[in-house]
């Protein structure tokens, strides 16, 4: 599956905002809209975004509160 694939599915999933998501993942928080324009991703910042969706910190869930 393409990246951009595996962050949708991550964000529908963790219910998180695409713009959270870039800063947590990459320090970038345009990433995801990014991606969805065609953005092609150097290998480090690919890698980058693998790890985090293999590995994301503890993320609290729907309806939690901070």
């Amino acid at each position: 599956m393409a990246i951009l694939g595996k962050v949708e599915r991550f964000l529908r999933r963790h219910d998180m905002p695409q713009t959270k998501f870039g800063r947590l993942a990459v320090n970038d928080p345009r990433l995801v809209g990014d991606l969805r324009r065609g953005r092609e991703l150097r290998e480090v910042t690919r890698k980058r975004v693998e790890a985090f969706l293999a590995n994301p910190p503890a993320l609290p869930g729907p309806g939690a509160t901070p």
